[in-house]
């Protein structure tokens, strides 16, 4: 069992502090997301003074290599995935501080070698015990990390140090598998020791989304059901499943997208204010939009969920392949690489308005965004002028590939004549703020350091957004599609993802 769960900690990170001083083991090392994604941001957190100086870096995997040849290798890596140019000699502070041990994750012996390598690097480094783990690994090895962590006693947190376990997406296939892994953490480390990451919420756009809000005092006045008519919010792709076809036909959009990704950027847009920004406020929060979304009953699915498989088609004037001829995909293969669904939040604030949500890959455009379509003015006033009908604002949340807001609204054409034009206003983060480039870990990694949870997932906000995709999954899994492939590479989806809106009188912003 774990040991007495510790105090919260206050969220230092708001201020700029640095993280606290700790060693980062990551399992996995020698993987992509490790060279991708989380040396950059170690390398960016450095170059911005957000790393401790007592801090040290462990490199465990299967591969056997040798703590220089590791060394080595990332040295090399960075050089080809960071967001700047490296500078040798920020470099010097991971050269000086990266290990690496090989081991079987199974294998108890494993993790008493870990032990003793982290006592060494404390004596070494004058890190106080305080370790940061990172599950960069297949999710079959989730649970059995941390089980062994735990029957080493390397999460077990006493002498006033810190231990914390770090989930990587997906967490479960289905409500089922999500809290069977939840219980079996449970088991062994508490809550607060446990981090569940999820990258979108390491976007500028994405955290800015609370302070826009909550921040202004002219657009959350508007943010309900009196002004607002839908919201839509897209994740689209211009990459294919590549050389993941295997992973992808176990996964399918839907439970690989839209469980974490989406309902995550649901419930920011569509939660109730925190009385602060203390992690637990929020998470409560965020947590109850997600309750608060309307269950589907089975032989409701067809009506609010689309499911689609591209064919092959054309990305920017070049051919490319269906999804049943990539790599380590099923010929006949019935798996989803598009969905769209409508959803109803039955609380006070959103009760008639819906949400659309579509992911996809091999689409028409790179694109992340959340779209508020406002309702549009009675036209009583225009009805002796020359315009016909007035035009929905729109607030646009632009999380990738350019991170900003838009704001679309109507103006008066100069001249005689009364009519009307659509004006945009719009800013980048880059245009106002310089942002420095950045892989999207760079926060959540601080935050971990500084035991800060308000962006990662709680055990009961994961049951909820499984209960949320489960009845769909279920339905899909009783009634196999058998229109696929239904959209071409290149395009924005299927013919019934547009109709899905279309009944509702409405369609999409890009389609």
């Amino acid at each position: 069992m774990p040991t007495p769960e510790p105090k919260n900690v206050s969220n230092k990170a708001a201020h700029g502090h640095a993280g606290d001083p700790c060693v980062f083991v990551i399992f996995g090392a020698t993987g992509d997301l490790t060279k991708r994604l989380l040396m950059p941001a170690l390398y960016n957190l450095h170059a911005n003074k957000l790393l401790p100086d007592k801090f040290a870096i462990v490199g465990v995997s299967n591969v056997q290599m040798s703590s220089e040849d590791f060394r080595k290798q990332l040295g090399d890596q960075i050089k080809q995935f960071a967001t700047t140019k490296v500078s040798d000699e920020l470099w010097k502070f991971f050269d000086q501080r990266l290990s690496y041990m090989a081991g079987d994750f199974k294998d108890p012996a494993t993790y008493q070698q870990l032990k003793s390598e982290l006592e060494k690097i404390d004596k070494a480094q004058g890190t106080p015990g305080n370790y940061l783990f990172y599950t960069a690994v297949s999710p079959s090895f989730f649970g059995e990390i941390v089980k062994q962590l735990a029957g080493a006693e390397l999460t077990k947190e006493t002498d006033g140090h810190w231990r914390r376990v770090i989930i990587e997406k997906p967490f479960g296939h289905d409500l089922e598998s999500a809290n069977a892994l939840n219980s079996e953490i449970a088991a062994c480390i508490h809550e607060n020791q446990t981090y569940r990451i999820d990258h979108y919420l390491g976007k500028e756009t994405v955290q800015n989304i609370m302070a826009f809000r909550f921040g202004n005092g002219f657009f959350e006045p508007l943010w309900n059901n009196s002004y607002i008519d839908h919201v839509q919010i897209t994740v689209a792709e211009t990459v294919g499943v590549e050389e993941r076809g295997a992973f992808y036909e176990a996964t399918g959009a839907l439970r690989d997208m839209v469980p974490n990704h989406i309902l995550a950027l649901v419930s920011l847009t569509a939660m109730e204010p925190p009385n602060s920004f203390d992690s637990e406020a929020v998470r409560d929060e965020k947590t109850k939009v997600l309750r608060a979304i309307r269950p589907l009953k089975a032989e409701d699915v067809p009506k609010w969920a689309v499911r689609g498989q591209y064919g092959p088609g054309t990305l920017d004037g070049k051919p490319v392949v269906g999804y049943r001829t990539e790599p380590h995909v099923d010929p006949k293969s019935n798996t989803e690489t598009y969905v769209a669904m409508k959803l109803a939040i039955d609380n006070w604030r959103w009760s008639g308005v819906p949400f659309y949500l579509r992911t996809g890959k091999r689409m028409a455009a790179r694109l992340t965004e959340i779209a508020i379509k406002f309702k549009a003015p009675p036209a009583l006033l225009f009805r002796q002028t020359g315009v016909k009908h007035l035009e929905q604002n729109e607030l646009i949340l632009h999380i990738q590939p350019n991170e900003g807001i838009s704001l679309s609204f109507s103006a008066k054409i100069p001249g005689p004549v009364v009519t009307l034009g659509g004006v945009d206003m719009s800013f980048k983060y880059d245009d106002y703020f310089h942002s420095a480039p950045a892989v999207g870990y760079e926060t959540l990694l601080l935050d971990c350091m500084l035991g800060d949870p308000a962006l990662f997932q709680r055990a009961d906000t994961v049951d909820a957004g499984w209960r949320v995709v489960d009845p769909i999954l279920d339905a899909w899994k009783a009634t196999p599609a058998t229109d696929f492939p239904n959209y071409g590479a290149g395009s924005w989806g299927p013919a019934a993802a547009a109709d899905l809106l279309k009944r509702d009188g409405r369609k999409w912003r890009m389609n």
